[in-house]
C-alpha cells in the first residue's frame, strides 16, 4: 500500500504538471497572437499618420513657393495690372496641394478596442480543483424499451455534472429474473465511450430469457461507481436443429444444414465418435444451452432413420405450443429444392413437407422447371412474387396464422390459416443445397402491425383452395 501511495502520488504530479505547462504554453501561445494584433494595429496607424505628415510637409513646401510668387507679382504690377495679378495668384491658391489638404487624422490614437478583461478567467483559474467522483447514474426503465432484437438503455444523474466526459454501459446474459446474481457464467460486455445518457445496442441475439444491465460515469481522470443492476426480459423464440433425428443425407452443424449424396450425417456421426466428441441424442447436451427448457422436444424417436427417402427433412428442437413466435432462414440459391414451415411431430419419415396434413410450408424448386408455391396437404398454390435468399416465419398458434415474409423488406409472401391441433415444431427440407437458420429473434415491429391488420379480415391469398 505504502508503495501504491507513493507510484500513485508520484504519477498524480506529473500528470499535475503537465496539465499546468500545457496551460502555461496555451497562454504563452494567447499571450503571443495578441501582441501580434496590438503590433500590427500600431504599425498600421503609425503608417497611415506618417503619409500624412509627409503629405502636409511637401504642401508647406509648395506654399512657400506661392507666398514668393505672390509678393513679386504684387510687387511690380502697377494701379492697372493689379486685377490680372490678383487672378493669377488666386489660381495659384486654389490649384495648389495645401487647398485641398485636410488637416483631420486619418486614424485614431484610441486603443481602448485592444484592452482585455480577464476577470472571468481569473475566476475560472481561481475555481480549478481536483476532480471529484462522478455521482452514480440511474437507469430509468420507464424509458428503456426492448424490440426487434434491440435495447435502447436510458438513465439519468441524480446532480447536474458538468465534468462528465462519458459512460460506460456494461451487459450481459442470463437466465434468471430479478437482481443480478453474484456469479454467472456469462460475461459482462463493454461498451466504452458514450456521451449521452441514451444507448442502443442492435443486432442481439436472445438466446437466454434476460440480459443485465449497469451503467457508471466517468470523467477525464476517475470512473464513479456502478448503477444498480436492472434486468429486462428478452423474450424470442430461440430452438435449435435436432441433428438427431434429421435424414442421413443432411450434415448438420449448429443452426447450418448441407445436403450431402454421401451421407454426410452417418460420416458425422461416426468421426465424432472416433474422435471421442459424440453427445447422446439428447437436446440438453448442446453447448449453448443453460436451462433445458420444458418445451425442447424429447427424443424418444430418435434415430438416424427418423426421416427417410426423398424426405430430406430437419426438424426444430422446441414446440410450438403457444404465443407468436418469428425466426428467419438463408438459403443457398443454388439449392435444386428447398422448403421451410412448420409441422407436427407425427410427420411420416416419408413425408414431404407440404405433402400432408401434418406439415405447412413455402416450397422453391429449381430443378427441371422453376417454381416457388405454398404447399399444404399436398395441395399448391403458386406464389407471384419474387423469391428472396432470406425468408421469415412468423407463427401464432393460438390464433392460427402461419405467415412467410422476405426477411429483408418484411413483405408478406403468403399465410395460411389453419386450426392447429398440435403443438407444431419448424420444419426444414433442402435437396442439392445447404441454409442457415437464424433463431433467439423477437418478433419484428413491422411484422406485428401487418399480422394485426391481417387478423381483422382474411385477404384472397390467405389460404390454400
Amino acid at each position: 500500500m505504502m508503495q501504491n501511495v507513493e507510484a500513485n502520488s508520484s504519477r498524480a504530479q506529473e500528470d499535475l504538471e503537465g496539465e499546468f505547462q500545457s496551460l502555461y504554453a496555451l497562454l504563452d501561445e494567447l499571450k503571443d497572437e495578441m501582441m501580434m494584433k496590438i503590433k500590427q494595429d500600431r504599425a498600421s496607424r503609425t503608417y497611415e499618420l506618417q503619409a500624412q505628415l509627409a503629405a502636409c510637409a511637401k504642401a508647406l513646401e509648395s506654399s512657400e513657393e506661392l507666398l514668393e510668387a505672390a509678393n513679386q507679382a504684387l510687387g511690380t504690377a502697377n494701379h492697372h495690372d493689379f486685377p490680372q495679378a490678383a487672378k493669377q495668384i488666386k489660381d495659384s491658391v486654389t490649384m495648389a496641394p495645401a487647398f485641398r489638404l485636410s488637416l483631420k487624422a486619418k486614424v485614431s490614437d484610441n486603443m481602448s478596442h485592444l484592452m482585455v478583461d480577464f476577470a472571468q478567467e481569473r475566476r475560472l483559474l481561481q475555481a480549478l480543483a481536483f476532480l471529484p467522483v462522478p455521482s452514480t447514474p440511474e437507469i430509468d426503465l420507464a424509458e428503456s424499451l426492448v424490440a426487434d432484437n434491440c435495447v435502447t438503455l436510458a438513465w439519468r444523474m441524480p446532480d447536474e455534472d458538468s465534468k462528465i466526459d462519458h459512460y460506460v454501459l456494461e451487459y450481459r446474459r442470463t437466465n434468471f429474473d430479478g437482481p443480478p446474481r453474484a456469479k454467472e457464467d456469462q460475461p459482462w460486455m463493454v461498451v466504452e465511450g458514450i456521451k449521452g445518457t441514451e444507448y442502443t445496442l442492435t443486432g442481439l441475439k436472445f438466446d437466454m430469457k434476460y440480459m443485465n444491465f449497469r451503467v457508471r460515469a466517468c470523467n477525464k481522470a476517475v470512473a464513479g461507481e456502478f448503477s444498480e443492476p436492472v434486468t429486462l426480459e428478452t423474450r424470442a423464440f430461440m430452438f435449435r436443429l435436432d441433428a438427431s433425428t434429421c435424414h442421413q443425407n443432411l450434415r448438420v452443424e449448429e443452426l447450418s444444414v448441407e445436403w450431402d449424396a454421401t451421407g454426410g450425417k452417418v460420416q458425422d456421426v461416426k468421426a465424432r465418435e472416433k474422435d471421442g466428441k459424440g453427445r447422446t441424442a439428447s437436446p440438453a447436451n448442446s453447448p449453448a444451452r443453460v436451462v433445458q427448457s420444458p418445451k425442447r422436444m424429447p427424443s424418444g424417436r430418435g434415430g438416424r432413420d427418423r426421416f427417410t427417402a426423398e424426405s430430406y427433412t430437419v426438424l426444430g428442437d422446441t414446440l410450438i405450443d403457444g404465443d407468436d413466435h418469428y425466426w428467419e432462414v438463408r438459403y443457398d440459391r443454388d439449392s435444386k429444392a428447398f422448403g421451410v414451415g412448420v409441422a407436427y411431430r407425427s410427420l411420416g419419415k416419408f413425408d414431404q413437407l407440404g405433402k400432408t396434413s401434418a406439415s405447412w410450408c413455402l416450397h422453391l424448386n429449381n430443378w427441371l422447371q422453376v417454381s416457388f408455391s405454398a404447399k399444404h396437404a399436398n395441395k399448391a398454390k403458386v406464389l407471384d412474387v419474387p423469391v428472396p435468399d432470406c425468408i421469415g416465419v412468423y407463427c401464432n398458434f393460438h390464433e392460427g396464422f402461419l405467415s412467410f415474409y422476405n426477411a429483408r423488406t418484411k413483405q408478406l409472401l403468403h399465410t395460411f390459416k389453419a386450426k392447429f391441433t398440435q403443438p407444431v415444431l419448424p420444419a426444414f427440407t433442402v435437396w442439392c443445397g445447404s441454409f442457415h437458420v437464424s433463431s433467439g429473434l423477437q418478433v419484428p415491429s413491422a411484422v406485428k402491425c401487418l399480422q394485426k391488420r391481417n387478423s381483422t379480415a382474411s385477404s384472397s391469398n390467405a389460404s390454400l383452395p
